[in-house]
C-alpha cells in the first residue's frame, strides 16, 4: 500500500510539472458568431499571460475562467487540463434576442441583460424603438421570451415599438398592419385571440385590408381598416 500510495504520488507530482502544449478553445452551443478564437487568445495574454510552456502546477484554472467571462460576449466558461498536455476552454456565448435602438445601440440577450453589438456578426432579432426605460425593456423582454417560444412569432415580428410605458406595438415581416398588444398582461390570450384572427383573415385574403390591429381588450381582436 505505501508503494503504491508512493508511486501516485509521485506520478501526480511529474504530470504537475509538464508543460501545457497546446491551447484548445471550443465555442458551445449553436450560434457561435459573436467572439473568434483570436479575441479569446489576445484576452488570456493580455490578462494572464501565455500559458504554452507553463508548467501545469502553476496553472489557475478559476482565474482563467473569470478572465474569460469578464469579456462582453461570454456568458460562461469552464477550464480544464487533459492527459495530453491540453490546456482546454469550453466557452458559451451570450445569445442576443433583440436589438435596442435608441440614444445607444445594444442588443437584449436572452437574460434580459444589455449586450454590446459584436464586430464580427449582426443578430438577426427585432428591432426595438421607442420611449427606452428601464421598465419598458423588462417589458419588452418578457414580450421577447414568449416570441421565441413561438414558431410562428419568431418567424415573423421583425420589431417592437415602445408608445409608452405598458403600450406595445409589433411589427410585422410581411404584413403592413402594427399589432397593438398594449400591456404584456396574459400574453398568452392575447397571442392565442391574435392567431385565430390571422388565420381567419388569411383564409378570407382580408390582410391587407387592415392598418391596425388591436389585442388591448379581453377576448377579443379590434381592427381598424385602411
Amino acid at each position: 500500500m505505501i508503494c503504491i500510495t508512493g508511486l501516485y504520488a509521485f506520478s501526480n507530482h511529474r504530470n504537475a510539472e509538464r508543460p501545457i502544449r497546446d491551447v484548445e478553445i471550443i465555442f458551445e452551443g449553436d450560434n457561435n458568431v459573436y467572439l473568434s478564437k483570436d479575441m479569446v487568445n489576445k484576452l488570456l495574454i493580455q490578462n494572464y499571460g501565455s500559458v504554452l510552456m507553463e508548467d501545469k502546477e502553476k496553472v489557475v484554472l478559476n482565474t482563467i475562467e473569470k478572465v474569460l467571462e469578464t469579456h462582453d460576449m461570454v456568458k460562461s466558461a469552464q477550464v480544464y487540463l487533459t492527459i495530453d498536455d491540453k490546456l482546454t476552454s469550453k466557452i458559451f456565448q451570450r445569445q442576443p434576442i433583440g436589438r435596442v435602438k435608441g440614444n445607444t445601440t445594444f442588443y437584449l440577450d436572452e437574460d434580459g441583460k444589455s449586450m454590446p453589438l459584436s464586430k464580427l456578426h449582426s443578430a438577426r432579432v427585432p428591432i426595438i424603438t421607442g420611449e427606452i426605460t428601464g421598465k419598458s425593456l423588462d417589458d419588452v423582454f418578457e414580450i421577447l421570451k414568449y416570441i421565441n417560444q413561438d414558431d410562428f412569432l419568431r418567424k415573423n415580428v421583425i420589431g417592437i415599438h415602445i408608445q409608452s410605458e405598458e403600450q406595445y406595438q409589433l411589427k410585422f415581416r410581411v404584413e403592413d398592419f402594427v399589432v397593438n398588444l398594449g400591456d404584456v398582461i396574459d400574453l398568452e390570450r392575447k397571442f392565442k385571440n391574435f392567431k385565430a384572427f390571422y388565420a381567419k383573415a388569411l383564409k378570407d385574403q382580408s390582410l391587407k385590408d387592415y392598418a391596425v390591429v388591436s389585442l388591448e381588450f379581453d377576448n377579443q381582436v379590434v381592427c381598424t381598416k385602411i
